[in-house]
């Protein structure tokens, strides 16, 4: 199988004193210094910094800073560029804003260490990131200060700021950078669509909220005009929900998104239907575990984490109302030991719920730091069953969504309990780990997590769809994890599972066998033969027959 390829990541490094803190910080530090450092990171061919103007994209090397003194190779990245341009988008709006911005605490180094870790698990080098303070004077800070709050892209420049996102393009931009200004602006309408509509929303029920108190201060006092006055403000409702219809957005921007779900459906079309689980009520886990919390012990700051989780899961707000710290307040709740193990199931619950939402995505990537979701799922084997069932159901709900079925296999690495871990792993050890459950309930979701897995992309369909992938890729499913869920599946199929069970395993086995060189050895060495369980259905027998022309 040809190795997935991904997209190249680099770090441009700039020296703000253009060599002058080489030469003369011995007579002014009392000691040398190489430089004073700006980076940024460069990937899908443009370049990203942070500065006094918040988050900005352009060309890469087309500041007003020149060629960059080095650049150095941060590795690749497997996150879509949809992806990456909903996060950063989502920087550019809250962590990283105009405002945020400070020459020491809060800089252009600590933004490129973000991205990088976001896109492919790389460090900024320590002596730039940890560039002392002391080397900086007070003037010298104020003159650098206003250097980087005119560090201006000759063209093609893209500010992302609290505003949306503001274009100057170059009159003749290449097709890829065309492209990714084309997903920016995409991106920043949906995102003021969802604004624009949430704030109609909330104005409609406020104004529905004074209407009842008026109501009903009316009739306590009598009043012979009560029907009349509830006239009069359910037309000054309508008429301000108007006024925020009117303020929609252009028709460029319906047109850039129609595109997009365009683009969307193609890939939903060549892909096998995902098996997920839609009757879960988002709503009724959120109030059972609003009850189970309630002799917890939260902090402020939690209780609100908990008030955004009931906008977005029972009020229908966008991902945007959840803080920066939300997952970590999930952390914390999933790995409280004091917790009961039924708040944990809940909370896995309104999570399983969540996730068949189409944003689920820009919540899932808040978690690229402290990856407490998935650290939790790698002990999945030593969790109690119901939390087990809950965790292998939040998994299998992530596919019903591209983006977010395919943060479940990214393989940037990170160290946990002394182990490297990923995405892909951790997934792959709640689906083995269901799969092989003498649990009903989690062998039918570990078995529907597994199909899900196997035929995330329908790679034989269409040219189209393999063009969505980087160059050289030919299958999500990576050698070793195939070998390992092949093997997952061989043993399930010793069991004489039900045809239901049968199909999803002999479908994903298929699968494995197209895409991996080791699979069909596997299952011609360990058996059992896939061709007695031939006659059990036609749908086996087709997939049966996939399986034993690859062995032969």
């Amino acid at each position: 199988m040809a190795e997935e390829q991904g997209t190249v990541v680099e770090l441009y490094i700039y020296d703000l004193t253009n060599g002058l803190a080489s030469l003369l910080s011995p007579s002014i530090l009392g000691r040398q210094i190489e430089g004073v450092w700006h980076t940024a990171v460069v990937v899908y061919q443009r370049e990203y910094f942070y500065g006094g103007s918040g988050i900005t994209c352009c060309a890469p090397g087309s500041t007003a800073l020149g060629r960059p003194l080095r650049v150095e190779r941060l590795g690749e990245t497997f996150v879509p560029m949809q992806v990456f341009v909903e996060y950063i988008q989502g920087l550019g709006t809250t962590t990283y804003t105009p405002a945020a911005y400070n020459l020491l605490e809060h800089n252009c180094n600590h933004f490129s260490e973000e991205l990088a870790q976001f896109l492919c698990g790389a460090h900024v080098p320590k002596h730039v990131a940890s560039q002392p303070d002391d080397l900086l004077p007070p003037a010298t800070r104020a003159a650098l200060q206003s250097m980087l709050d005119n560090i201006v892209p000759l063209a093609g420049q893209t500010q992302y700021t609290q505003d949306g996102v503001r274009h100057n393009r170059q009159d003749s931009p290449d097709y890829l950078t065309l492209n990714t200004q084309i997903e920016e602006a995409r991106v920043a309408s949906q995102q003021l669509d969802r604004r624009r509509s949430t704030l109609a929303e909330k104005l409609a029920r406020k104004e529905r909220r004074k209407d009842k108190k008026r109501k009903k201060h009316m009739r306590e006092n009598g009043d012979a005009g009560a029907d009349e006055m509830a006239e009069a403000v359910e037309a000054a409702s309508a008429v301000a929900h108007e006024e925020l219809s009117r303020a929609g957005p252009s028709s460029d921007s319906l047109a850039l998104e129609a595109d997009e779900r365009r683009q969307e459906e193609l890939r939903k079309r060549n892909r096998d239907p995902p098996i997920v689980y839609t009757d879960i009520d988002g709503v009724s886990e959120f109030e059972k575990l609003s009850k189970a919390l309630e002799g917890v012990e939260l902090t402020p700051e939690e209780r609100q984490n908990l008030d955004e989780l009931q906008q977005y899961l029972v009020q229908g707000e966008g991902s945007w109302v959840l803080g920066d710290d939300f997952l970590a307040f999930i952390g914390r709740l999933l790995n409280d030991g004091g917790l009961k193990s039924e708040a944990r199931v809940l909370v896995l619950r309104c999570l399983a719920a969540a996730a068949l939402r189409d944003d689920v995505s820009l919540l899932l990537h808040q978690d690229r730091r402290h990856h407490a979701l998935l650290n939790y799922a790698s002990a999945v084997d030593a969790l109690p069953l119901a939390e087990q069932q809950a965790l292998a159901l939040f998994m299998c709900n992530l596919f019903e969504n591209i983006s977010s079925s395919e943060w479940l296999l990214y393989i940037s690495e990170w160290e946990h309990n002394g182990q490297p871990l990923s995405n892909i792993r951790a997934t792959t050890k709640v689906c083995v780990h269901s799969t092989l459950s003498q649990d009903a309930e989690l062998r039918e979701t570990g078995t529907a997590l597994m199909h899900n897995i196997a035929t995330k992309e329908r790679f034989q369909v269409g040219k189209a769809l393999r063009d969505l992938l980087p160059k050289g890729a030919k299958s999500k499913v990576f050698d070793e994890v195939c070998v390992e869920l092949a093997m997952a599946l061989l043993q399930l199929l010793q069991w004489a599972p039900s045809e239901e069970h049968l199909f999803r395993a002999t479908k994903a086995l298929a699968r494995f066998v197209a895409h991996s060189a080791d699979v069909p050895q596997l299952v011609a060495m360990i058996g059992p033969d896939p061709q007695a369980f031939r006659g059990t259905s036609p749908r086996v027998d087709e997939q049966i027959d996939l399986i034993v022309k690859k062995i032969k």
